[in-house]
């Protein structure tokens, strides 16, 4: 019922122990797993050998924020272990985790400034995983660079979304410090496209970014929608963060004493599920469309590939009911209030999940929260200011060197990927940070990890 961290760290025999096995491994397929590249079974073996400061180096070697992703990362790496074939795969994350944790507490992460200045600057819009991975690479290489961010905080959903149950903001700040400290700067609460246009940030600098995510939700239009009551996941979670930070929050969403009802049933739904659980909710039940997913891998997606299976997170643990083949047909409600919910069995048709006439049913409910995933990015200002190009999915269109149509303006992460992992992020982030470092200075010795058209099996 606290909002401070689910999962401990872990004890060193078992880490040493888990990083151990990683040597019995003849080819690894870890690699295919992780779009970063992350040198796995490097870092295990140090961790076995109790070489905690050269594993960190390691780690940091292709990953700029293993303190995110190993909390936040569903681990594809591990679908894709070799010992996963007949046996439980090595807890890679965990290892990854413990090794920067490590790190921090021992004051080996220092910041790594640049030798020398270019004289080039670039605007970072958007503070997530992608936008800090964009500003901190290039910044180590001797750009200026500024990360424009319209929350009063830096972060983006690190900071307003993911809740602190499952990371906890010190670790969103102590990287900070480093990359301050490291020459980055950082302009809070500036709403690109309305306190300052693109065109002026195109002006000023000599190479912008854009890193703003896929933050438009999707929407339920159904009978009912208006309804109070019936929210937005992101409007639920992100006064949640505010609060547990010690903001005063007007109007905060609360479900204390609630009948709560989450529709869909990924991250985001595990999300308002455990924050449901510790505001006191009377119920919780988590609504799904598809089928319940198999406990173990389909024939159709053998290994390494990364499976569908049936996930239950901590907050899934913590209680709630979890329904499937449930389709949401009517909201309904007295006197403009919402008061349940209209569910019908799920049936498929010619290939589409269809409400089953005769089966409907209502769940009582006073607040609906749709966790649905997101369509894409904003438009507004992209389109009309920076005359960047949107695909048919809703993501702003970039070529081969991650440049929308609009030269020096470039994309990376959610925003021109769609929603995403947040190890796509970083990875975009790093690739992103070495085309306008060779746009700018007709050659780079970053890494790029991904090219802006890598669908690797990693993505569903």
């Amino acid at each position: 019922m606290d909002w401070k961290e689910v999962y401990e760290a872990q004890e060193k025999g078992v880490l040493k122990a888990q990083a151990g096995r990683c040597m019995d491994c003849g080819v690894p397929f870890c690699h295919q797993g992780c779009p970063l590249g992350n040198l796995i079974p490097e870092w295990n073996d140090l961790v076995w050998r109790d070489k905690g400061e050269e594993a960190m180096e390691r780690l940091h070697a292709t990953n700029n924020f293993p303190e995110f992703t190993g909390r936040l990362c569903p681990a594809p790496c591990e679908a894709s272990c070799v010992l996963g074939i007949n046996q439980p795969a090595v807890t890679i994350k965990q290892v990854e985790v413990s090794i920067v944790d490590q790190a921090f507490d021992n004051g080996w992460v220092t910041p790594l400034p640049p030798a020398r200045l270019t004289g080039k600057t670039v605007a970072v819009v958007g503070s997530g995983p992608a936008g800090l991975a964009v500003a901190q690479q290039l910044t180590r290489v001797g750009h200026t660079v500024a990360v424009y961010e319209r929350d009063d905080k830096i972060g983006g959903l690190l900071r307003y979304g993911i809740p602190d149950f499952k990371m906890e903001k010190e670790h969103v700040d102590r990287r900070l410090d480093q990359m301050k400290a490291e020459g980055t700067r950082f302009r809070t609460g500036v709403a690109v496209g309305t306190d300052v246009t693109w065109e002026q940030l195109r002006r000023r600098y000599d190479a912008v970014v854009i890193a703003t995510g896929a933050t438009v939700p999707r929407d339920l239009p159904i009978p009912g929608r208006e309804l109070e009551g019936v929210h937005f996941a992101m409007d639920y979670l992100v006064p949640a963060n505010r609060a547990v930070a010690g903001e005063t929050v007007e109007n905060q969403i609360n479900a204390a004493g609630k009948h709560v009802v989450i529709l869909g049933g990924g991250d985001t739904g595990a999300d308002c599920l455990g924050t449901a659980h510790r505001h006191k909710a009377a119920s919780v039940t988590t609504l799904a469309i598809g089928k319940q997913p198999s406990a173990e891998r389909a024939a159709h997606q053998p290994w390494p590939t990364f499976p569908t299976l049936f996930e239950v997170a901590s907050a899934h643990e913590e209680g709630g009911e979890r329904t499937y083949l449930a389709s949401t047909v009517e909201f309904v409600g007295e006197n403009g209030k919402l008061t349940g919910v209209k569910v019908a069995e799920t049936e498929f048709v010619d290939g589409k999940r269809l409400p089953k006439a005769g089966t409907e049913r209502i769940i009582p409910a006073d607040l609906v929260f749709l966790s649905l995933g997101f369509t894409g990015a904003e438009p507004a200002g992209i389109t009309d200011q920076v005359h960047a190009e949107f695909d048919g999915r809703g993501n702003v269109a970039r070529d081969g060197y991650y440049m929308t149509n609009t030269d020096g303006v470039f994309v990376a992460g959610d925003a021109g990927r769609g929603q995403s992992l947040i190890v796509w992020a970083i990875a975009e982030g790093r690739a992103c940070a070495a085309a306008v470092d060779k746009f700018l200075m007709g050659s780079t010795v970053l890494p790029a990890p991904v090219a802006p058209t890598d669908r690797a099996i990693a993505v569903l």
